[in-house]
């Protein structure tokens, strides 16, 4: 408690003890070391009779005494740390450092070394090591003085960071299984002012600060993860960090990443959740401005892509696009637009490829995306205008025209084989789901039973699907329309795919009431858990006051998500470590990670 006092030549309670041990007159050594240890003000000894009087004991007289001195000096060391020439003012805090550290332990007086500390922009070696191998210390150190041990140490900056990546995800996760079901409300309605202002964006900004070896080891982290496990919401957590100090006007990283002025502009789509034509232009600026040698900044730009909210931007962009094209009856090869959004959308799904790869290059444009595929859903939009015309017109009028109930199959191909054509044909789904247009709906379904890498059965696609099939909640009276979606669709990845289960039942919970028994107790049998599975299942008249176990947990039960290791601890020998150049026109390397204790850490290889 009196670390440090022996040192400054103050006596403490050890010297009050042995000065009683060898004293023959105790009291009057009481009174001997209360004079010479006292407030040294020879006013003060004719008035602390006062106190006496009315009880209030020495020690709180003296306490309140130090606390008043102690907030005193607290302002004196911030106002010193603000005025003057640097030079001179960081020499004064210096010399103050160093007289007062040896009381760093006195609980006390540690907020007064810990302010000296803060306010250094460069704390001395020596005294970073005896703060770092010190719990208590560390812990009760300012966030300025963690970022000079942190960037010296990426192990332990790794373990601060690694609690807040998962958090991240679990969030994520959580808010696609959320049992909310809305149109209005999910996964992408938050504005992305709003996400950044999320505990995990906020508290990493604020460790990150202005030190761009920090923000650097951030991105080393989250390109290292998203490499191994290709989640894709450590692309969101890479363009919300950006962002996040862009509006702090944290200049110092702002002007050497060199996606910063992409990202501003991507964002600014993302708020509008449209790629008009002046932002598409800028966009593809940037791009084109790719000079030879710095191909490298393609593969920072691709992960910013990759981010599920750019993804779904340009691809409700994409089918808005293609609808103005058949008003205009224009093919999509003859738009200049559409065409940059694919660029992008194609650049953004590459994301991992590039990464893996590290050949940074733009993935080349399949030619039948554009001459065959997208003309085809065209088609698909002119069929329900068509079908839609037909039944308003009079009865005299109308033709026998029956709504097409079959597929092309080169439109199945396209889909299990081509990613592109995938995602802008899931997108086309969701759109039409949104417009309550159950004939189109029925039309496309069986195929989306096979699809590229499964991306009819991920999360984000079930989770905008089950939201939109909200809208036709009347139709899950119809035993037709109950099973070409259970049926059809959505139970044919069960039990093999468990957070399809889990969507189905996010679905029942809000519907279960319009669909008829004897459907529903089929459903129950066909979603009961398996051995294997972590998802507890309840379908029945009451909407269950409980969710899934699994969906507040971070758990690997299918091997869909596999656990990020620790980011303070060096990945697997096959995984790739990748940092931010120190330029705008610099490139992705390959660094190592140092290796750390085996002892140290929970995932410790």
């Amino acid at each position: 408690m009196f670390a440090g006092l022996q040192d400054l030549g103050v006596a403490n309670g050890e010297d009050l003890k042995e000065t009683l041990t060898n004293c023959t007159e105790p009291l009057k050594a009481i009174e001997q070391f209360q004079t010479e240890n006292g407030v040294l003000l020879p006013s003060l000894q004719s008035a602390l009779p006062f106190l006496d009087l009315h009880g209030t004991p020495r020690l709180e007289f003296h306490q309140s005494v130090f606390d008043e001195l102690r907030d005193k000096l607290l302002e004196r060391v911030s106002a010193i740390a603000s005025e003057g020439k640097a030079e001179e003012r960081y020499k004064k805090l210096e010399d103050l450092l160093e007289k007062s550290f040896s009381l760093v332990k006195m609980p006390s007086l540690q907020p007064v070394v810990m302010c000296v500390m803060k306010h250094l922009p460069k704390v001395p070696e020596k005294k970073l090591k005896l703060v770092m191998a010190d719990k208590e210390l560390y812990r009760a150190c300012a966030v300025e003085v963690k970022r000079q041990i942190w960037q010296d140490n990426q192990a332990l900056f790794g373990d601060e960071v690694s609690p807040l990546l998962k958090q991240y995800i679990l969030e994520k996760e959580s808010a696609l299984f959320s049992t909310e079901l809305s149109v209005l409300h999910n996964f992408f309605s938050p504005s992305p002012k709003a996400r950044r202002q999320g505990e995990v964006v906020q508290k990493l900004t604020q460790m990150v600060g202005k030190n761009v070896k920090l923000y650097d080891m951030v991105l080393q982290f989250l390109r290292t993860l998203f490499l191994r496990t290709r989640n894709v919401h450590y692309c969101t957590l890479r363009a919300e960090l950006l962002m996040s100090l862009h509006e702090l006007d944290v200049g110092d990283i702002c002007s050497v990443d060199p996606c910063h002025k992409f990202t501003w502009c991507l964002d600014a789509c993302i708020r509008e959740r449209f790629v008009d034509s002046k932002r598409a232009r800028e966009l593809q600026g940037f791009l084109d401005g790719v000079k030879k040698g710095q191909e490298q900044v393609l593969g920072d730009l691709s992960m910013i892509l990759c981010d599920p909210f750019a993804i779904n931007t340009l691809s409700l962009s994409t089918v808005r696009h293609l609808q103005e094209l058949v008003g205009q009856e224009t093919l999509p090869r003859d738009s200049p637009d559409l065409l940059l959004l694919l660029r992008l959308l194609a650049l953004g799904q590459g994301a991992w490829d590039m990464i893996d790869s590290q050949v940074f290059k733009e993935p080349k444009m399949e030619v039948e995306l554009i001459t065959r595929f997208l003309p085809m859903l065209m088609s698909f939009v002119v069929d329900d205008h068509t079908f839609n015309v037909d039944q308003k017109l009079p009865a005299e009028e109308k033709a026998p025209v029956t709504y097409p109930n079959t597929l092309p199959e080169s439109f199945t191909k396209f889909l299990q084989e081509q990613r592109m054509a995938c995602e802008v044909g899931l997108y086309y789904v969701l759109h039409i789901t949104k417009q309550r247009n159950k004939n189109a709906l029925l039309r496309l379904l069986p195929g989306l039973v096979e699809t590229f890498g499964d991306l009819a059965f991920g999360d984000i696609f079930l989770h905008l699907l089950m939201g939109n099939l909200a809208l036709l909640a009347d139709e899950f009276a119809l035993e037709d329309f109950c099973r070409s979606l259970f049926d059809g669709f959505l139970l044919t990845a069960s039990p093999r795919k468990e957070n399809v289960q889990r969507h189905v039942l996010r679905l029942l919970i809000h519907l279960h009431h319009r669909v008829a028994p004897s459907k529903l107790e089929a459903l129950r049998k066909a979603l009961e858990p398996t051995g294997q599975s972590g998802v507890a299942v309840w379908v029945g008249p009451v909407a269950p006051s409980y969710w899934p176990a699994s969906s507040s947990t971070w758990k690997v039960s299918s091997g869909q998500h596999p656990s990020p290791f620790f980011p303070g601890e060096c990945p697997p020998a096959r995984w790739r470590v990748y940092s931010l150049p120190r330029s705008r026109a610099g490139g992705w390397k390959e660094e190592s990670c140092p290796r750390r204790p085996s002892s140290s850490g929970p995932n410790a290889h």
